[in-house]
């Protein structure tokens, strides 16, 4: 049987211990091992898409990150019961002209008793952005534990 710990039901120490797991995974821009935080049959919206299983989210994501380069996210904890969490978050990306955007959004996850994500909605807004206002400058890849939060940030 697959677990992803922590499990539910979560604490706000274990929820926060998730929002950063799945920023971490969604930071690799890996569509396979993302894909695998999630059940079998995992049932997503993701704006105007819906998805169900693991094969359609690794196309979705797929699409995704040959759209969006050089992305970057940051995800944070909103609010949080039982097997449910709730997200905000932003991340950074250009496109293949060049041009920089800001895509803000807020998440619901719904777990199951493994740990393993079960239904996931995603609204998500883009801000067309200079480059010169980008806040996100890691390299590639996890964000540094000392990086600013979005609250920090202000976002």
């Amino acid at each position: 049987m697959e677990t992803r710990p922590p499990l539910p039901p979560f604490t706000v120490e274990t929820a926060a211990q998730k929002v950063r797991a799945a920023e971490d995974g969604w930071n690799t821009r890996d569509p396979q091992r993302v894909s695998m935080a999630y059940t079998a049959g995992s049932r997503w919206r993701n704006r105007a898409e819906f998805v169900t299983g693991r094969e359609e989210i690794v196309g979705l994501l797929s699409r995704k990150w040959a759209r969006e380069l050089d992305y970057r996210l940051i995800k944070e904890l909103w609010a949080f019961g039982g097997n449910r969490i709730a997200v905000r978050f932003a991340y950074e990306w250009h496109d293949d002209a060049g041009n920089w955007f800001r895509s803000y959004g807020n998440e619901n996850w719904e777990f199951d008793e493994n740990g393993l994500m079960a239904v996931r909605h995603a609204s998500i807004n883009d801000l067309p952005i200079k480059a010169a206002d980008r806040k996100f400058h890691w390299p590639l890849g996890r964000r540094p534990d000392d990086h600013p939060s979005l609250s920090d940030l202000g976002l």
